[in-house]
């Protein structure tokens, strides 16, 4: 029922002019509120009617400062508390441990929208089109997050940062335009930690890129990947990564599997052919994920990576993207992912979000737990870092949060936390009593015939007889409980 001014229809029901006259009243406010209270959009179907200009009169974030390092007692929402770049820790600036990245897509095409819920987020600058002139309008908006962040890397998918066209030729185009446009406003100073090709959104990708049972989509696939490279070796990239979302199956039943992981590796194969060819020598980076959209995904993990890369002699030529939400959703924790890649030798970016323990599914969340960061940050220290990898903020907000000034807010806590789990780390490792209670859990491997069983130079035999010699062995506590109680002084 509407209520105007206290008065219902129902005791208007007498009143049929009256009651008229209100409903018409009742509708125009309800129309006023809904048109005030959504987007400033240009439809998408005019075409040339809009304003084809990617000019924007002022900054994208008035208001909003360069953030700066204030310290642990600041109440400041848009200061670090926590992150200060020059600061050193274990001989190296905090900016070089980090190298810290924007994930373009979920910074500037991340609506809010959810299977459930339309967009939330309406940007100042969006008129509601993906036109080319929004894209650029859009890169210009990132260049001015990036400065007053702080940050001097970016990352992106190709269609996220400009328009699809009708055909690859249109495409390309598109992508040259806004390309050509990042590289002038990126300077000398940022770059893009790394590129990507988006190879699942579109139908054609339906059954996978470069597993697809369609070899006119393999090629299509292939080109478009070729183009990414491309484009990313020109904006002075610094590694290029292949997510398979749609590689891998829904069914068994109608799906060879074998056929589809050689046509992978082929893939692959072709890639660091082509990155040869136009001296890119970015790394390659595999990004593991279990499943989502797929049922089954082929890079399943970092140790199925590995596998994979093993099996088709492609280790050398690839490192690992781990992404922490990734891992839990394969059913580890960050901190496995990152010491299998690691102890392999393939530990080269970190996309760093987490999930949520009751939500199954990539919920894609700014890091904010400082026990996961410590333990993520102990595994990028024994890597001795990640370059020419780094962090990047593969997390976008909430649907409820829509103020722009939320997007600095969501990062300065993401940072602030790797920060804070960096600082931790390296307390550990200066107290060296963690490390001194593994040592001692294995030092039984210290002895002459643990050496020889290391070196592969204990057979069989040879145990046999240490087995007779010492009878039943002692078995030591491993002192759990300690370790982690050594853990968690630390934060």
């Amino acid at each position: 029922m509407c209520l105007i001014f206290g008065i219902s229809l129902k005791k208007m029901s007498k009143m049929k002019v009256g009651k008229i006259l209100l409903f018409l009243l009742c509708l125009n406010i309800v129309t006023f509120v809904v048109i005030a209270d959504g987007p400033p959009t240009c439809p998408a179907d005019l075409g040339d009617e809009c304003d084809d200009s990617d000019e924007w009169k002022g900054e994208f974030f008035p208001g909003i400062p360069k953030i700066k390092y204030e310290g642990p007692s600041s109440k400041n929402p848009l200061a670090f508390k926590w992150y200060n770049a020059e600061e050193e820790i274990l001989g190296k600036k905090m900016k070089d441990w980090m190298r810290f990245s924007v994930a373009f897509w979920h910074t500037f095409r991340g609506t809010g929208g959810d299977p459930f819920g339309s967009p939330t987020k309406y940007w100042p600058w969006e008129d509601g089109t993906n036109s080319l002139a929004m894209a650029k309008r859009r890169m210009r908006a990132n260049f001015e997050f990036l400065d007053k962040l702080g940050v001097d890397k970016w990352c992106f998918h190709d269609r996220d940062i400009a328009p699809e066209g009708k055909t690859l030729e249109e495409s390309n185009a598109n992508l040259d335009e806004v390309v050509a446009l990042a590289k002038e406003l990126q300077g000398s100073k940022i770059r893009p930690l790394w590129g990507t090709a988006q190879l699942f959104l579109h139908p054609r990708y339906m059954h996978g890129a470069a597993t697809s049972s369609h070899v006119g989509v393999y090629a299509y696939a292939a080109a478009q990947v070729k183009k990414a490279i491309e484009v990313t070796h020109y904006l002075g990239g610094e590694n290029y990564v292949f997510w398979g979302g749609r590689e891998g199956y829904q069914s068994l039943l109608n799906t060879n599997m074998e056929r589809e992981l050689d046509h992978l590796a082929r893939f692959m194969e072709g890639a660091v052919a082509y990155k040869k060819k136009i001296g890119f020598n970015g790394t390659l980076l595999i990004e593991p994920k279990p499943q989502e959209p797929t049922k089954h995904q082929y890079d399943w993990d970092a140790a199925t990576a590995a596998n994979f890369l093993r099996k088709y002699g492609l280790l050398g030529e690839f490192k690992l993207n781990i992404e922490c939400n990734h891992a839990t959703l394969s059913g580890h924790s960050c901190h496995h992912e990152l010491e299998t890649a690691r102890i392999n030798g393939l530990l080269g970016n970190i996309d760093a979000n987490t999930g949520d323990p009751q939500i199954g599914w990539d919920t894609d969340q700014f890091m904010t737990d400082i026990a996961e960061a410590t333990l993520v940050m102990l595994s990028v220290i024994k890597n001795g870092g990640l370059a020419p990898g780094g962090f990047n903020f593969d997390a976008k907000l909430r649907r409820e949060s829509t103020d722009v000034e939320d997007l600095f807010i969501a990062h300065i806590g993401g940072m602030d936390t790797l920060a804070r789990g960096l600082q931790n780390a390296a307390k550990l490792i200066e107290d060296g009593s963690l490390a001194e209670l593994v040592r001692k859990r294995y030092e039984s491997f210290d002895s002459e015939i643990g050496r020889q069983i290391e070196a592969g130079k204990a057979d069989f035999e040879m145990l046999e007889k240490k087995a007779f010699e010492w009878g039943e062995p002692k078995v030591a506590s491993a002192k759990q409980e300690l370790a982690e109680m050594i853990f968690q002084s630390a934060l």
